[in-house]
């Protein structure tokens, strides 16, 4: 005869999860649909997560290619909510950006480590007959690609005596090598630019894309050469890099000053020149996804609580077919304490189950997503072992009410219920 009091709290969970797992596998339609909702919200949690966070490290590593101490000046920046009338006003206010300007400011700034001028349009670049447009056309300084991050895979860059006397050359991107040259060297080789010949000294190692936009397809000629054949009074900007990440404010804010200062501006009127960090750009990304991701909240709520609900009325429906086993197990020893738990085990084993099904589904997802179109997707761990806790805590919660029936069960009244 079994003593009272001797059911082991390993034993009561170990037989409740196995209990829970005859259970779905009995019943094997009945479980998809109880879990249903479960498995949409964990999905749609984890994909939602999965994108915030692939698009966060893409932004943070492509978007912007000025890394953590770098910013620009540019003639006009926009950022946030779209406003026509501020636009235009702005477009209004603000001149263009001026060589001289560079001059000036690169001689006083003490917070800077390095700052380049480039400027830019897009033309028409081709080789032997053979045309590209629309092509990103960059006049730049010698320290612009070492400040910009983009490293050299064959050749060199252009180098500052070259950008001093006007020359003839060119440092290509990744695309044009491989559109106009293939597998051959493509050093010495010239190129046409707008019909001006371009000696290639350096090709750029691959950028990758943007959202299916390639950063590869462009080219850079001396500053010098640009303004000559394009004109210095359009598309400039600066780019500069502050001493270190801890000064980069200051840095900025020096640089605002001595722009300031150069255009005469009075303290009560606004900057006529925009400069923004990768961190803008950052930063704007996060308050998007901000919204992105509390819109998510309230599906993976609704789907969570509906997935409760049925879980709740499955667990009721389960303590009615158990009602004979429940006055046995009592009768045996088993304590109001041991009944509940056994329950409270066996909800939130299914709806744990659930939340693994939807990791399981959205992984699939992400990596479908990510294969076959431009979107970005990139599954952190974390939300992995939240997607399935928060399954098991809403199967937890609503198991309570069926548990509580249960384990308040008369077992000689549950011993007269016929099986």
């Amino acid at each position: 005869m079994v003593k009272r009091g001797k059911f082991r709290p390993t034993a009561s969970f170990w037989e409740a999860n196995r209990i829970a797992l005859d259970s779905l596998r009995k019943n094997k339609l009945r479980s998809f649909l109880t879990l249903l909702g479960i498995i949409l919200a964990t999905a749609t949690l984890i994909v939602v997560t999965a994108l915030i966070h692939g698009m966060n490290v893409y932004i943070a590593e492509k978007v912007s290619d000025m890394g953590a101490d770098g910013f620009r000046v540019v003639r006009m920046a926009w950022f946030g909510p779209w406003d026509p009338k501020k636009f235009y006003e702005m477009l209004k206010r603000n001149p263009e950006i001026k060589r001289e300007e560079y001059d000036f400011v690169k001689s006083k700034a003490a917070l800077l480590k390095d700052m380049g001028m480039m400027a830019n349009r897009r033309g028409r670049v081709s080789y032997k007959g053979d045309s590209v447009q629309r092509v990103d056309i960059e006049g730049i300084t010698d320290n612009i690609p070492a400040i910009n991050n983009v490293s050299v895979a064959i050749g060199r860059n252009i180098a500052a005596e070259e950008v001093r006397r006007h020359a003839a050359v060119v440092f290509i991107g990744n695309d044009l090598r491989t559109r106009f040259f293939g597998a051959a060297d493509p050093l010495r080789k010239t190129i046409q630019i707008e019909g001006n010949p371009y000696e290639v000294v350096g090709v750029a190692k691959a950028l990758g894309s943007v959202f299916g936009q390639s950063l590869d397809n462009f080219v850079m000629i001396p500053i010098e050469s640009y303004f000559k054949t394009y004109g210095s009074r359009r598309n400039i900007e600066f780019v500069a890099k502050a001493i270190d990440q801890e000064h980069m404010l200051e840095a900025q804010d020096d640089v605002r000053l001595l722009l300031r200062a150069y255009r005469h501006l009075r303290p009560n009127q606004d900057d006529n020149f925009s400069i923004f960090a990768s961190e803008t750009f950052v930063s704007l990304w996060k308050r998007m996804t901000s919204a992105i991701a509390g819109m998510a909240v309230g599906i993976v709520s609704v789907f969570m609580i509906v997935g409760g609900i049925v879980i709740m009325n499955i667990m009721l429906a389960a303590v009615t077919e158990r009602t004979h086993e429940i006055g046995i197990r009592k009768s045996l020893g088993a304590r109001r304490r041991d009944i509940l738990n056994q329950f409270l085990v066996e909800s939130s084993f299914l709806a744990a189950t659930g939340g693994f099904a939807g990791v399981v589904a959205a992984w699939f997802l992400a990596i479908l997503v990510r294969n076959t179109t431009p979107v970005p997707m990139a599954l952190p761990w974390s939300s992995v072992f939240v997607g399935v806790g928060l399954s098991a805590v809403v199967g937890l919660f609503f198991g309570i009410y069926p548990a509580r029936r249960a384990a308040k069960l008369d077992p000689i009244e549950a011993l007269r219920v016929e099986r």
